[in-house]
């Protein structure tokens, strides 16, 4: 007679300051999947016509799930059909075949999303490349990483940030995850010839795995400790740790270590239920130890449909995800509009247009996606002179590639199906653009990437002239174009308008200026008249407008990708700290003299001058923008000089649209030669020399030391432990502008905790200050009671 399974428990759990109740905690893990189960999963799999995949991804799939037998049993094909029990899902363009199975959580990826794709991130996405399968497209995807320590490093970033962003911890520890994750199986493989490997990655649900690794790691976890026992657990060491011994391959190693890695947490679970009274980190691993999955197993792509097979996959699992988070649960604009971009350029290569080479589409598309560096530029796009190599040329030859008129009307048109929606606008357009064309310089202007997103959705560098016919003017020195700019070559013109527009918007120098920035000074961002990004980007590049295209050459000439100028954001030395950093020339934008030699306007001082937005908007229509200042200033017959239309301003505030420290007559002091921002280079003491390591106090000291030389000591250790604080908060706030928007440099939590402990510090601090001072004055001790004056903790 069979036995019933052990009845479930219910275990009251402390989390923090809460009491949970975790319900239906299983007496039991699953076991691990024998290889008599894994080889029938692999037969079952490989029998279904309608399954499509490679024998290795197979294999992850057998090894993952902790149901073998059934998911063996959904998939060999029935009589009512070659599906077998497989889950349709009809999806623009193609038919997904799913599993759904339950799957241990140390053998899920998370896979790379747009959510956190188009956000600042310092570890790029793999590259995404689609396989096939007998010649037909196949329901699996290869993963190119650079190396292993880059999928390293792209685990525990996705887990640190999602878990920024989100947590359902306590919800999963109540009842574990309910909702399946969207699944499916990839081949990773590395650049630098470390032998490829087969896996299942996450591509929805990955805050429900993120937060599963935060339930098991236990309240108190911060991210980044959450993110160590994921990568720690999924992936080992470094590859050259995981030992290789008997010729293994890095695929099998990892299969060893998990393996180990779960007989671990067994080991720790049984030992939790043992005794009359479970543990609570029973709870804790039984809530996290498997997820629900539906794992795509198959695809078979519409007819006419001009996605070619290797394709197929990947637009339609994209699909699933936009269906998600575009209409019901959405990401970001930038997200989105990356996702439409990308896969409406997809769509035009496939069409296999007579007009357009396919290689070259496939060029630009791997640009627009970051597959192909800038540097390969001169590769990519030949022609004598080829182009220099560098970002910025990217953005000029990447937005002349998207708006060939035909093009664009194509890209138009499958963006709006993509969408849904009945039009486009040039400024809807140039809102997809954005996000492509900040790619390489994203982390390093983090600052300003909202108000210069902004700025593409109002239309950006897209004037009419640029979404004609002409084709870039490669050239080292942008200001050799304003010559034939003047003279007529619509080249030499628009190649200005590309580089100069893009180079004044990605430093927050030509923004989506609002009404309210016609009543503020030009120094906080005011402009003399209101005007879209684009119209103003076609007044500076207009024909006869020499200062706007000298404006445009030298921002462009100007432009760095590494940093941003002193004209976007200035920051202030709160520890009045010489700066330490590199002694390079300090990132400024200058304003225009036509008359100077080399066109930079010079105060009295003979210092040059700070371009301000005003000055750029000036610049475009410099007619109107002299009837606006007289109109303001009636008795006046000519244009305020520089920082007569108000009062100078002592410093802009960092969150300004506009924000600058320059000084309030708009020129660069020479007490600014470099600035005084937050250029903290190594930890510091206070002297401004290198501090000693900081060591903690000896548990104990020597008997014979008296107690005023023990107190000698721990005054030093009290010294050293603030300074190296100071220090650190120091560098903190240096690493800021190069760490993800999406993931705050501290996380509120510990920001909380910190503020606490200093809190407690300071009052202790106070209350030892004051006895002190107290003990030293004897008319005050008379008078008063130093232990009643204390600071109350």
């Amino acid at each position: 007679m069979p036995t019933s399974p052990p009845a479930a428990l219910c275990l009251e759990v402390v989390w923090g300051s809460e009491k949970i109740q975790a319900t239906n905690i299983a007496r039991r893990l699953p076991m691990e999947p024998t290889d008599a189960q894994v080889a029938a999963v692999i037969t079952a799999g490989k029998a279904n016509p309608d399954a499509q995949l490679p024998d290795g991804c197979w294999a992850a799939i057998a090894r993952a799930t902790s149901l073998p037998d059934a998911l063996a049993h959904q998939l060999y094909p029935g009589a009512e059909g070659p599906s077998g029990l497989l889950m349709g899902e009809n999806v623009e363009g193609a038919t997904l075949q799913s599993a759904i199975t339950r799957v241990l959580l140390s053998e899920l990826i998370p896979g790379p999303q747009p959510r956190t794709g188009m956000e600042v991130t310092e570890v790029p996405d793999p590259q995404v490349h689609g396989l096939t399968q007998d010649s037909g497209p196949s329901a699996a995807l290869q993963y190119r990483y650079q190396s292993f320590a880059h999928l390293r490093d792209h685990v525990w970033q996705t887990i640190y940030t999602t878990l920024n962003l989100n947590s359902y911890a306590t919800s999963i520890l109540t009842r574990s995850v309910t909702r399946n994750l969207i699944i499916h199986p990839v081949e990773i493989a590395f650049d630098d010839g470390t032998e490829p490997i087969h896996a299942l990655v996450v591509r929805d649900g990955i805050t429900r795995l993120a937060s599963a690794w935060a339930v098991l790691a236990g309240h108190g976890a911060d991210p980044g400790e959450v993110a160590d026992l994921a990568r720690e657990a999924l992936l080992g060491g470094p590859s050259g740790k995981l030992g290789q011994a008997g010729g293994r391959g890095l695929g099998q190693r990892l299969e060893e270590h998990r393996q180990q890695w779960r007989r671990t947490i067994q080991d720790e679970f049984d030992a939790e239920l043992k005794g009359a009274a479970p543990g609570p980190r029973a709870a804790q691993i039984a809530q996290s130890y498997v997820v629900p999955a539906q794992i795509a197993v198959g695809v078979e792509g519409h007819g006419g449909r001009a996605l070619s097979p290797e394709d197929v996959f990947d637009d339609a699992i994209r699909s699933v995800l936009a269906s998600v988070h575009v209409e019901f649960k959405q990401w970001d604009d930038a997200a989105q509009n990356v996702e439409v971009i990308t896969r409406a350029l997809k769509r035009v290569i496939q069409l296999d247009d007579p007009r357009w080479s396919t290689a070259e589409l496939q060029d630009v598309y791997g640009l627009a996606m970051g597959r192909i560096p800038a540097t390969a530029l001169p590769e990519v796009f030949g022609g004598a002179p080829q182009p220099p190599g560098t970002a910025l040329w990217r953005a000029v030859y990447l937005v002349n590639a998207l708006t060939q008129p035909d093009l664009l009307d194509l890209l138009k048109d499958q963006a709006k199906a993509i969408k849904g929606g009945q039009r486009m606008s040039m400024k809807g357009f140039g809102d997809l653009l954005g996000p492509i064309v900040d790619l390489p310089w994203r982390s390093k202007k983090k600052l300003v990437t909202k108000q210069a997103r902004n700025a593409w959705k109002n239309g950006g560098v897209l004037t009419t002239t640029i979404t004609g016919e002409w084709r870039p003017a490669p050239t080292e020195d942008f200001t050799t174009l304003v010559a034939p700019a003047l003279a007529g070559d619509t080249d030499a013109r628009c190649t200005l308008a590309v580089a100069g527009g893009v180079a004044l918007i990605s430093d927050k120098l030509l923004t989506r200026n609002v009404g309210s920035s016609l009543s503020i000074p030009k120094e906080k961002g005011g402009v003399p008249f209101r005007a879209d990004v684009n119209k103003v980007v076609e007044g500076l590049s207009r024909q006869g407008n020499e200062l706007g295209l000298w404006t445009l050459a030298l921002a462009a000439n100007a432009f760095r990708e590494d940093a941003l100028p002193q004209n976007a954001v200035t920051r202030h030395s709160l520890t009045a700290k010489e700066p330490t950093g590199p002694t390079e020339p300090p990132y400024v934008h200058f304003k225009v003299d036509l008359d100077a030699p080399d066109k930079i306007a010079r105060n009295a001082d003979g210092v040059p001058v700070l371009l301000y937005e005003w000055d750029v908007v000036a610049a475009s229509d410099p007619d109107r923008a002299e009837r606006t200042v007289l109109k303001a200033h009636p008795g006046n017959t000519a244009l305020p000089a520089p920082g007569t239309f108000a009062q100078p301003v002592e410093a802009a505030s960092p969150e300004s649209d506009a924000g600058s420290g320059a000084s309030g007559n708009g020129s660069l002091s020479a007490s600014d030669a470099i600035p005084a921002t937050f250029q903290f280079g190594p930890s510091k003491g206070g002297t401004g020399e290198p501090h000693p390591p900081l060591e903690g106090p000896a548990p104990a000291f020597e008997p014979r030391l008296p107690p005023s030389q023990r107190a000698a000591e721990h005054r030093k250790t009290l010294r050293l432990g603030v300074q190296a604080a100071r220090d650190a908060l120091d560098d903190l706030h240096a690493l800021e502008p190069e760490v993800g928007s999406h993931t705050p440099i501290v996380p509120v939590d510990l920001l909380d905790d910190l503020h606490k402990l200093l809190i407690g510090i300071q009052t202790d601090v106070e209350n030892l200050r004051r006895r002190i001072t107290h003990s030293l004055d004897p008319e005050e001790s008379d008078l008063e009671d130093p232990d009643d004056s204390e600071v109350p903790a």
